[in-house]
């Protein structure tokens, strides 16, 4: 079989990437440095799949031991998913995130080089866009992130389109993810954040669960119909399901860095969000307003239709789908994988 490595493997996109993935033939190895993440994730990884991932315990930022790795596992291709991802935290503390997000990748490019591996497909996301000036987002849009998260991301891209130009032997897919939630179906995978939830519906969901009280609602007063933010959430296995796509396309885009939107083409509200947890649980889900935080944009949502046309994907699960199966995790799992 042939073998991705998957830094971040461990954590929320990464596990849900590693069961697609190996659902579609290949065989995983991940790394994980397990600061945010479960070594019990990667065990039920193995559950779903029927066989359990190589797993090595790592620092992206250690460049022996991610030598060590490369040469082990002599992957034909990379998927790039390890890295900080809060905004909120983006913003209090810079940086730790532009040190350990740039750091981080500029080593994972620098040991792939060496050991001729020039298949890489990375995770951005659509912080990339900062305060869109029309919506939905096409790919071709004015970039100027609104917080250090989105700047490393950007920052991110532009390294791998500089090594891509620079060595036309590379091949590189950049995937800007919208707002991934949900889980996988059976319930044995989801989103376990530590501490305090920094995205929504991890937060409805410990509420739901009676884990914590309610959920604070960041602004009710944003230029949009119910005055709440809009985003475009997608299921986590229609995300998945993209990235298995994109790294079927590397073999024949050689010498080009491709930008691909993950998302389903639609805003949600947070209110409307609260409303289909509330349908989806049983729950009543309260919640408490608050001003608006900092580097939050009213309105963003995809124009996806890039991936579709040259990737062949497309979201394919509706917002029930994401909190049914959101809530498979997190009612078998209410305290995560602890």
């Amino acid at each position: 079989m042939t073998t991705a490595l998957v830094t971040g493997g461990a954590g929320y996109i990464g596990t849900h990437v590693g069961v697609a993935l190996m659902g579609a033939g290949w065989e995983v190895a991940v790394v994980d440095s397990l600061a945010n993440s479960s070594a019990a994730a990667v065990d039920a990884v193995g559950d779903i799949a029927g066989r359990r991932p190589r797993f090595h315990v790592v620092d992206c930022r250690d460049e022996s031991a991610m030598d060590s790795v490369m040469a082990e596992v002599r992957p034909h291709a990379v998927v790039h998913l390890a890295g900080l991802k809060s905004v909120p935290d983006s913003v209090a503390d810079p940086l730790r995130y532009y040190r350990h997000n740039l750091e981080s990748s500029a080593v994972l490019l620098t040991v792939m080089q060496r050991h001729g591996v020039r298949r890489l497909v990375f995770s951005s996301s659509a912080t990339v866009y900062g305060v869109p000036e029309h919506v939905p987002v096409a790919e071709s849009a004015v970039l100027g992130p609104a917080n250090p998260y989105g700047w490393t991301k950007l920052v991110i891209e532009q390294m791998i389109a500089d090594v891509v130009r620079a060595d036309t032997r590379w091949s590189a897919t950049l995937l800007r993810y919208f707002n991934p939630v949900g889980a996988h179906p059976s319930g044995l995978i989801g989103e376990d954040p530590v501490g305090v939830p920094g995205n929504l519906m991890p937060y409805l969901l410990q509420v739901a669960a009676g884990r914590r009280e309610r959920l604070p609602l960041y602004g009710t007063d944003y230029p949009t119909p119910d005055g709440t933010a809009l985003r475009d959430y997608i299921h986590v296995m229609d995300l998945a399901d993209g990235h298995v796509a994109a790294l079927e396309r590397l073999d024949t885009s050689a010498g080009k860095a491709a930008i691909y939107n993950l998302g389903t083409g639609r805003g949600v509200s947070v209110l409307e969000m609260i409303a289909a947890m509330r349908e989806a649980t049983g729950h009543p889900v309260p919640y408490e307003e608050h001003d608006r935080r900092p580097g939050d944009v009213p309105r963003l949502w995809a124009d996806p239709g890039r991936a579709h046309r040259e990737l062949g994907w497309k979201a394919t699960r509706t917002l029930a789908d994401m909190c049914r199966d959101g809530w498979a995790w997190q009612s078998t799992h209410p305290q995560g994988y602890a």
